[in-house]
């Protein structure tokens, strides 16, 4: 079996649910987006499981642990870069990941705990 066309078990990293299992192009790497199912994931962590296959360990699966990409309007550009939530509360993470302390999953908008950071009107 060559390794384009490796089973890869696609895991959501906050339930550790499996998604689904694939044969996936190429060579998906965290920080990259993956599509299933009409849902856009954000890759976090690739990992590779190997079997003792005539005495040597060979490439068997390959594990991808990803969270759901937030929608368009869930992101700010801050510094630079793109960070997950709403820069203008005092709660956010300033992270690609997290959204923020109170409730890191989200979603920010009509969030209760939203409150202005400072030097926010």
């Amino acid at each position: 079996m060559e390794q384009d066309s490796l089973p890869t078990e696609i895991i959501l990293s906050h339930s550790h649910e499996t998604l689904e299992r694939v044969i996936l192009e190429g060579h998906p790497q965290p920080g990259s987006y993956l599509e299933l199912a009409g849902k856009t994931y954000t890759i976090l962590e690739r990992r590779h499981r190997y079997q003792l296959r005539d005495g040597r360990y060979q490439l068997h699966t390959i594990v991808l642990s990803v969270q759901a990409s937030p929608r368009p309007d869930e992101k700010s550009w801050v510094n630079g870069r793109w960070i997950l939530g709403d820069a203008t509360c005092r709660f956010h993470a300033g992270s690609e990941l997290v959204r923020c302390a109170v409730s890191p999953l989200g979603p920010c908008h009509g969030c209760r705990f939203y409150e202005p950071a400072t030097g926010q009107s």
